[in-house]
């Protein structure tokens, strides 16, 4: 019988590895064959090693697009090998750097104008991914968040989608997230992270910065809307997946979820965790978001229940609420129904409707 950790793992996210481009044999040959959580990581940064061979050899060819791809899903797998798994911080952190290396292979292959940026941020700094939609001099600009255990890397195919429609993409490690996560935990006001990274990009002129959304999954749709409410620069925002408040929510998570978020969060035991936990919020948030505000929500999930949702949609000023009824946590079962309308909503809103 399969460990109880690796059957959490498979029962909430499995929609989610395969609409971030992993491939679904690959997920399921290997979630097949494992027994013990223990043995995760190994299995998922082995199948990130052989992809990581496929993209050399196809390179060593002169193919790159078909390196590119094979660089992309690489870093997948060193991203899901990591993602919720805490037994070894050694390993979990050598994942990380992999999964880091292998999506700048893929950028030079696949983008070779995307841009590292590194925004000084409270003695330590951010690490961000800026990619630009070719053809277009001065685009608009999306933040894209990710939530609890997703990071920049997994979101080359989610950038693409902006990118598409005319619209940049920067992709953040906010405080407690990725590399970024090397220095920082998460903290309730994590709108000082999109903050910063505005600041850090202003003078850009390559970039429009009068034309700015923010868009977040999971618990970056607790983020983005925090961001909205205290940065005037954001014209549009869009939660998918996202929680109205938190701390409900700890106690009831899978057990690899709550010991993901003590260490993203620094908490020392469960107690100090729901506490931090307790102050992410967006009670008395939510009446500042006067932008345009989108909320995409699945009435499936099982990490967070359809009401906060509805919650976040009545408190706001201005907020429409998308409610698939046979949507899952960030709507992952049914990513070509929200991302399009995602993209769609904010390529509108953002003044690139026509592309």
């Amino acid at each position: 019988m399969s460990d109880e950790r690796i059957e959490a793992a498979t029962a909430n996210w499995a929609p989610r590895f395969t609409s971030q481009g992993v491939d679904p044999n690959d997920f399921g040959r290997i979630t097949s064959g494992l027994e013990r959580w223990e043995d995760w990581l190994d299995a998922w940064c082995a199948n990130g090693d052989m992809h990581a061979d496929l993209a050399r050899e196809a390179e060593e060819h002169g193919r790159p697009l078909s390196a590119g791809d094979a660089w992309v899903r690489a870093a997948l797998s060193y991203h899901f090998a990591k993602f919720v798994w805490m037994v070894d911080l050694d390993k979990h952190r050598d994942a990380s750097d992999r999964a880091v290396a292998a999506i700048r292979e893929a950028h030079r292959l696949l983008d070779p104008t995307a841009e590292r940026i590194e925004i000084p941020f409270e003695g330590a700094q951010m690490v961000a991914n800026l990619r630009r939609p070719p053809g277009v001099e001065r685009p608009p600009l999306v933040l894209l968040l990710p939530g609890l255990d997703s990071t920049k890397e997994e979101f080359f195919r989610w950038e693409d989608v902006f990118l598409a429609r005319g619209v940049a993409t920067v992709s953040l490690d906010g405080p407690g997230q990725g590399e970024t996560g090397y220095h920082t935990h998460i903290r309730p006001d994590y709108e000082v992270g999109p903050i910063a990274l505005l600041d850090h990009l202003a003078g850009r002129t390559d970039l429009d910065l009068d034309r700015v959304g923010v868009v977040g999954v999971s618990l970056g749709g607790y983020y983005a809307p925090r961001t909205a409410a205290f940065e005037p620069r954001v014209k549009a925002v869009c939660a998918i997946g996202g929680a109205h408040s938190f701390g409900e929510l700890i106690a009831d998570r899978p057990s690899i979820s709550r010991e993901t978020f003590m260490h993203h969060s620094g908490a020392q035991d469960l107690d100090e965790a729901q506490a931090i936990a307790n102050e992410m919020t967006l009670t008395g948030v939510l009446p500042k978001v006067t932008q345009p505000f989108l909320v995409i929500f699945g009435r499936q999930d099982r990490l967070v229940p359809h009401e906060h949702a509805e919650r976040v949609a009545r408190e706001a000023a201005n907020a429409e609420l998308v409610m698939y009824p046979e949507g899952n946590h960030v709507c992952n079962n049914i990513p070509y129904k929200y991302r399009p309308l995602a993209g769609d909503w904010m390529a509108e809103h953002l003044g690139e409707a026509a592309r």
